[in-house]
């Protein structure tokens, strides 16, 4: 599939903790992916939990990366999003990397780096969706069918591609997809304006007269 090794379960603990293991022991390679049906111990940023159910896509990639690229949560979201647009769907993506259809979840992006490799989580609903406290969530099947199968090809072939791509052109995508742009967000407990993203991957954000630049800290929308 795309030039992939697809390793593929029924049901384990996690596709991402599996990945890293394959890193540990020294089986893991470039370009593998890690599927299946569903999980016990999911995981997504800062180590929530994520429900996974069977009928969705829980998939790790393991990808050769020399080191750390705080732009690759950008190429990662342009790509599941851009795959999502291939079936019809009209996604927009929450900073960092979250995929929102109509304001709702649909999908979470988990990135990792472990020793020579980075390992890229993506979950998508697609037949069910877990409820969650803090925020809503949606499910493909909401808007279209979706095969399974289908949607890992063009997911593969999109990350393949943006990934390959210079990040302007990257940055410039991820800005029309992009949610809450000139809105004003919490930032640290201060309430500030997000510009978007400038070249190296920062989030630009602006209070009053002043720009800030923040590398992988959170915001409220």
């Amino acid at each position: 599939m795309a030039g992939y090794k697809l390793i593929s379960f029924d049901k384990i603990p996690s596709t991402q903790t599996y990945a890293l293991d394959m890193v540990s022991n020294g089986t893991a390679r470039d370009h593998i992916v890690i599927m299946a049906e569903a999980q016990s111990a999911g995981r997504g940023r800062y180590q929530r939990t994520w429900v996974s159910h069977h009928g969705n896509l829980y998939a790790s990639f393991v990808f050769d990366s020399d080191e750390r690229d705080p732009r690759l949560s950008y190429v990662v979201a342009v790509a599941v999003t851009e795959t999502l647009i291939a079936f019809g769907i009209h996604p927009k993506i929450k900073w960092p990397n979250d995929i929102l259809i109509d304001g709702k979840k649909v999908c979470g992006i988990l990135i990792e780096y472990a020793s020579r490799f980075v390992i890229i989580g993506i979950g998508i609903n697609i037949k069910s969706n877990p409820t969650v406290e803090k925020y809503e969530t949606t499910k493909l099947d909401n808007y279209v069918s979706v095969d399974k199968s289908e949607l890992l090809s063009k997911l593969m072939k999109n990350l393949d591609r943006w990934r390959r791509v210079d990040f302007p052109l990257v940055r410039v995508r991820w800005m029309d997809l992009a949610t809450g742009l000139n809105k004003t967000v919490k930032y640290r407990g201060d309430m500030v304006e997000l510009i978007g993203i400038n070249e190296n991957g920062a989030l630009v954000l602006r209070d009053g007269s002043r720009y800030l630049l923040a590398y992988g800290d959170e915001i409220v929308m």
